[in-house]
């Protein structure tokens, strides 16, 4: 799969019912769309057809538009070394969910492609991941919840993918992803 942009939603898939109970608005001083930034993952089964299900239930989140997503990268495992290697990709969102609703909303499309996080163990094998990287400009650390995510600027896995859709988005407190990137 190649670079592309979204210009409106998905239609068809069904995800925009099962998230019509998510916090549908934006709760922070942001009156219109933000940009939001996503790691996607996937090590187990076919990896290519859960990262593509899961862009496409992104796109059809209630006020959100798939901007754009990466090509899908074959990447070795960090952490647990017996597993299969990932394909790891990136897509940038333009949403009205506030960041605890789009959490939810991405933990939600984990779990419909087979994710428990209950029973996984930490960086082990799964079916889909999807991290909340950069909201906008916003700098949030609360129980849950860390804006941007905290380990990203260390992770080649998740700013190669990145960099190929976003190279100037600027990772709060770290810089552009590209330096980022080159950092590594």
């Amino acid at each position: 799969m190649g670079f592309f942009l979204a210009t409106g939603l998905a239609t068809g898939s069904g995800y925009a019912e099962a998230f019509s109970r998510v916090p549908s608005r934006v709760a922070i001083d942001a009156p219109n769309p933000v940009t939001a930034a996503i790691a996607l993952g996937s090590n187990l089964g076919d990896r290519a057809s859960y990262l593509d299900a899961a862009l496409r239930a992104m796109g059809s989140l209630p006020h959100t538009a798939l901007l754009a997503a990466s090509e899908f990268l074959e990447t070795e495992p960090v952490g647990d070394p017996d597993q299969g290697p990932y394909l790891n990709a990136a897509a940038l969102l333009r949403t009205e969910l506030a960041p605890h609703g789009l959490l939810a909303a991405l933990q939600s499309i984990e779990r419909a492609h087979g994710r428990d996080r209950a029973r996984e163990r930490r960086w082990g094998p799964r079916t889909l991941d999807l991290d909340l990287l950069v909201y906008a400009d916003l700098v949030l650390d609360e129980p849950g919840l860390t804006i941007p995510h905290p380990r990203m600027h260390e992770r080649a896995f998740v700013l190669r993918p990145l960099v190929l859709i976003a190279p100037e988005l600027v990772v709060p407190g770290r810089g552009p992803v590209a330096d980022l990137l080159a950092g590594l």
